[in-house]
């Protein structure tokens, strides 16, 4: 790894413990034989995250990050890249002014845990923690946005924190519906969908084929990549996120992420995408991005004039089988907790939080615990006026 790739500035390599390595750079300062580490890093990593995959964190850092605030946290065993989180330092915690580190994120990233060689996840959080207790930039406390709390990434911080006597607090607890079967897709609907929904299921296909030709398609075809993806953001745009302003065209920093991260994922062999045609027509189309043994299903849209028919979920139950079709042993929906369509069709979980971890020195655990004091009279305050509701995070922040 090229260590003339450190924040211009700053000093940021440190010797952890045994052989493990840190560094902070600049992603805007990336020679090949780190991409190249990175590309390798994720596709073996503890947990796949393709958010933070360089096919899709370079661009969303190069097109979503005007303020040039992220910094990828590097953790290398010799000259193997092991670990590695893009990173920011945040002054505010919701509408609180304390300073704090956290891994950067954006609107479009569903998940936060870091990249981690198998069998080094205690060995990237020990360096990590390390690194910001000596630093007093680090602010507070570390908080980790949109993590998996059920895998080994976040047991061995758990672990690591239980053994240093440092406070681990989950702050967020949600779950999202996840699939993870052997089972052939038909087997699987059948499973889990209660017969009478399949047959109001059915009816609705019926319905919509007596309209015309009714195609489920898998790639772009003939039009090519670039038709597709055009396809999409209209189809996108022309619906309810659009009225809204929050479909990917809306913004030109999203559409450019989009753009690149799906052409990137397509080089790669890690783009997957599916649609449903009435008489050539897209009705629903669906994003997907492969990270072997897992999956996330990033984007879908569909023609709000045929709502009726339920076409996103007629293109969600074509699309069960796409665990066997691709050798893979689950796919994350990365859709908001309850969601009432994938919830009714995935019958698997995925556990995630936003978690603040406590740093040391400098004051560091009295300021911390105050701070999780008063956060923690805030989520009984809110649950007071509004029963039933979960703790939030960030005191109210707007981000989701």
């Amino acid at each position: 790894m090229d260590q003339g790739l450190l924040m211009a500035g700053s000093n940021a390599t440190a010797q952890v413990a045994d052989a493990m390595r840190l560094a902070l750079l600049d992603p805007k300062r990336l020679d090949a034989a780190f991409m190249a580490a990175w590309h390798r890093l994720a596709d073996h990593a503890s947990e796949p995250n393709v958010f933070h995959a360089p096919e899709y964190l370079a661009p969303a850092i190069d097109h979503c990050d005007p303020l040039q605030r992220a910094r990828l946290i590097t953790v290398s065993d010799g000259s193997t890249l092991v670990g590695l989180m893009p990173m920011a330092v945040e002054r505010y915690y919701g509408r609180w002014p304390v300073s704090h580190s956290q891994n950067w994120r954006h609107p479009n990233c569903f998940l936060g845990t870091p990249l981690i060689k198998a069998g080094h996840e205690r060995a990237f959080w020990q360096a990590l923690l390390a690194d910001l207790d000596r630093r007093m930039d680090s602010g507070v406390f570390l908080h980790l946005y949109g993590i998996a709390t059920d895998g080994p990434v976040f047991a061995a911080l758990a672990q690591l924190c239980t053994d240093q006597r440092r406070v681990c607090d989950i702050v967020l607890a949600e779950e999202r519906a996840m699939l993870a079967t052997t089972m052939a897709g038909q087997a699987y609907y059948e499973a889990v969908v209660r017969k009478k929904k399949r047959k109001e299921i059915a009816r609705l296909r019926n319905r919509l084929a007596d309209l015309g030709t009714i195609e489920t398609l898998h790639g772009f075809g003939d039009a090519g990549l670039d038709a597709w993806l055009a396809e999409f953001l209209a189809l996108e745009q022309a619906g309810w996120k659009g009225r809204n302003g929050s479909a990917l065209a809306d913004h030109a920093e999203t559409r450019a992420l989009f753009l690149a991260a799906t052409h990137q994922a397509y080089a790669s062999g890690k783009l997957h995408l599916v649609a449903m045609r009435l008489d050539g027509k897209p009705l629903a189309m669906l994003v997907n991005f492969l990270s072997p043994p897992g999956g996330f299903s990033f984007k879908t849209a569909f023609d709000e004039a045929y709502a009726r028919f339920s076409p996103g979920v007629l293109l969600q139950i074509d699309n069960l089988g796409i665990l066997r079709e691709h050798g893979l042993a689950w796919m994350d929906s990365c859709a908001a907790e309850g969601h009432p369509m994938i919830d009714s069709l995935w019958a698997e979980r995925r556990h995630v939080g936003r978690v603040s971890v406590g740093l040391k020195g400098f004051g560091r655990p009295a300021l911390f615990a105050a701070f999780r004091q008063g956060e923690r009279f805030m989520d009984r305050r809110r649950a007071r006026r509004s029963p039933g509701l979960l703790p939030s995070a960030p005191l109210e922040t707007d981000d989701d």
